[in-house]
């Protein structure tokens, strides 16, 4: 095939204001993924766009298996509850206690607005 590129399943991007730091997920453009290394603002970083990750979420939410998981890109944390300012990033993959810091989910690699009721 002439046209293939790469696999896509990590995307090399400029690392967002703030930087980034390794396993930590990150919205740049539409894209959102895991960074593989902590890299300064606008150096080169690699974000992994699919897979399943354990990331911080919002610690007084009980989440099921399949409830869609969406990004505060201001503080990093997840949440399942659709919200003016978030971004739908995923679908929980195992069920998270409430209270609990840190959920499971399965990256879309791609961000959607939240649909706010």
């Amino acid at each position: 095939m002439k046209t293939f590129i790469q696999n896509g399943d990590v995307i090399t991007v400029p690392a967002p204001a703030g930087g980034t730091v390794s396993g930590k997920l990150y919205k740049v453009g539409a894209i959102v993924g895991v960074a593989a290394t902590s890299e300064a603002a606008g150096d080169p970083v690699a974000l992994k766009t699919t897979g399943v990750f354990e990331q911080s979420k919002t610690s007084a939410q009980a989440w099921a298996v399949g409830d869609l998981v969406y990004l505060n890109t201001g503080t990093g944390v997840l949440s399942n509850a659709s919200a003016s300012g978030l971004v739908l990033v995923g679908v929980a993959t195992e069920v998270a206690a409430n209270p609990s810091a840190v959920g499971r989910l399965r990256l879309n690699g791609v961000s959607a607005p939240a649909a706010v009721p």
